[in-house]
């Protein structure tokens, strides 16, 4: 899903990168005033990174992979915190590893980081207390994954440089796959063991019976 550069023209791509500054600034606030939870954040931080490692060729798209988002929010109790998290890593990846484009780093923040954060994050407040923990979060994730997805496709097309059907076809799909093969199921799993096993290194918001 890491957007290249020169798959958005410059114009295109400053204003995802106005959006995302005021998200980022907005998630720096949160991790000043609320957070604290330091071993569990470079945790999740190291096993992001390691996960958007491998990248998966998507025709008429990017490319297809975990994002992990959403399970940093759930943990660590806001969607400021998936922000937070994937804003790092992205910067890390496009500067020091060339994975995403330095000139498109806004759009990559802005769906990886902010809108699958967001849409996973609120879907799994809005379902844990009816369908429990496990199944809410393993929703929250996928469909975060798949609206990101989504809107990356949507952001190519405008650019021109991938046709919007194909790419909404392709992209969605693969990341469909993706979030329930993976995404999801690895977010639920993290979550439910963390939950059982150390409640404790959660913030009080983030704990919820299992």
């Amino acid at each position: 899903m890491h957007i290249p550069d020169g798959f958005i023209p410059l114009s295109q791509a400053v204003i995802y990168t106005i959006i995302a500054i005021a998200f980022i600034a907005r998630s720096i606030k949160w991790a000043r005033e609320e957070f604290h939870e330091v071993p569990l954040f470079a945790t999740l931080a190291a096993g992001i990174f390691a996960i958007q490692a491998l990248n998966i060729p998507i025709p008429w798209g990017t490319s297809g992979h975990l994002m992990g988002g959403v399970l940093a929010a759930i943990l660590l109790g806001s969607p400021w915190a998936g922000v937070f998290l994937l804003t790092l890593v992205l910067v890390v990846q496009a500067l020091f590893f060339a994975d995403g484009g330095i000139t498109v780093l806004g759009a990559n923040i802005l769906n990886m980081g902010v809108i699958s954060s967001f849409v996973g994050y609120y879907i799994y407040v809005a379902l844990r207390g009816r369908i429990g923990v496990a199944s809410a979060s393993f929703i929250g994730a996928w469909l975060g994954l798949v609206t990101a997805a989504l809107a990356t496709a949507v952001e190519l097309a405008i650019a021109g440089t991938f046709p919007l059907r194909e790419g909404l076809l392709f992209m969605g799909l693969y990341h469909v796959v993706i979030g329930l093969v993976a995404e999801g199921t690895l977010t639920a799993l993290v979550v439910t063991t963390v939950l059982k096993v150390s409640p404790d290194m959660l913030p009080a918001k983030a704990r919820v019976v299992v």
